[in-house]
């Protein structure tokens, strides 16, 4: 009886063996090479933003491009948070690729704002383009000035963005507080949910930090007209002064549907962030491609044209990341 049941074991085991084998050597089939050997994929999850924001669509358009021209790669891009969501992400392990503004960044490796405690997994690759702040009132509205928000409704931008911690910067620079005093109404709606609103009558403001042109806007053009709000006085110098990673900007006159005057406003970098941990000759390669490849981004995504080497660096103040520092020394550029 024990004999018959050893057999029986061992025939069992013999059965899942040979199970096994053909599963592994179909697995290794499969897209295998002229050497046999499988030909398996480096998956990337790229963390971006909203999908009515500028990070997502452009997000996509880099991810079309580092796939088509970077052999053994397969980068899929994930709507988000946006900037704060996203490094925190990196720093889980839980995105290998992010877009980030640059003074959230300084933040998170600081461990200061949004970050009670300083992140230190992820590397900066370089800047992609700059985010503009757009805010936005009714052409009808009686809200002339910055000040005029409190007691408003204002959407500041989604819970993690880069957005509503600029937003809050800014609005604080101007005697406003809505995190502790609540001088205004704060909403922290996507930027799909607060088009919508807005359109409805719903939201006194609407703050963006987005490329310019930015689509949400364009959108809101279309049926409803818009006014913006100007930063001005000692408040705008003093903004700069206390934050060097904004930098002024002026948004053209005619850029947007019954913008008759250029809009005086700040640009933050946006750049690309990575995990620390990936591998130098893999950053190396995406780092390439993104400045190399522009205008093959561009033809997704018209942000693709801001996209300059030269200025891959500004307001970089985190640690770069071992491959991207060697693309840039090859190119002559100097680390910050």
């Amino acid at each position: 009886m024990e004999m018959a049941k050893k057999k029986a074991v061992a025939l069992v085991a013999a059965f899942l063996a040979l199970v096994m084998a053909f599963a592994a050597a179909g697995c290794g089939t499969k897209g295998t090479g002229k050497d046999g050997a499988a030909a398996k994929k480096n998956e990337l999850l790229f963390a971006t933003g909203g999908t009515a924001g500028t990070y997502y669509p452009l997000g996509g358009a880099i991810a079309k491009v580092w796939n088509s021209n970077i052999p053994g790669i397969n980068v899929t891009v994930q709507s988000s948070g946006a900037s704060v969501e996203n490094l925190r992400l990196l720093d889980k392990g839980d995105a290998d690729l992010a877009l980030a503004m640059t003074n959230v960044a300084d933040d998170a490796f600081k461990g200061k704002g949004q970050f009670s405690a300083p992140l230190k997994n992820f590397k900066a690759v370089g800047v992609v383009y700059p985010d503009v702040v757009q805010a936005i009132v009714a052409a009808d509205s009686n809200i002339k000035t910055i000040q005029d928000l409190k007691g408003k409704k204002v959407a500041v931008g989604p819970t993690g963005s880069g957005t509503e911690v600029t937003t809050r910067i800014i609005l604080a620079a101007y005697g406003l507080n809505y995190t502790e005093r609540k001088d205004l109404q704060p909403v922290y709606a996507t930027y799909a949910d607060a088009v919508d609103q807005f359109k409805d009558g719903h939201l006194d403001s609407v703050w963006n930090v987005l490329a310019v042109p930015a689509a949400a806007i364009q959108d809101i053009t279309t049926t409803k007209g818009i006014r913006f709000l100007s930063l001005e006085g000692p408040e705008y110098e003093k903004l700069l002064a206390e934050n060097p990673l904004l930098v002024p900007y002026e948004i053209p006159a005619g850029t947007y549907k019954g913008q008759d005057k250029p809009v005086k406003t700040v640009a933050i970098n946006s750049a690309l962030y990575v995990r620390a941990d990936l591998p130098e000759d893999l950053v190396y390669q995406l780092t390439k491609v993104l400045y190399e490849k522009k205008d093959e981004i561009a033809q997704g995504h018209d942000r693709g044209r801001q996209i300059d080497l030269q200025k891959a660096l500004a307001g970089i103040t985190t640690p770069v990341h071992p491959g991207a520092a060697k693309y840039y020394a090859e190119k002559g550029i100097k680390l910050p």
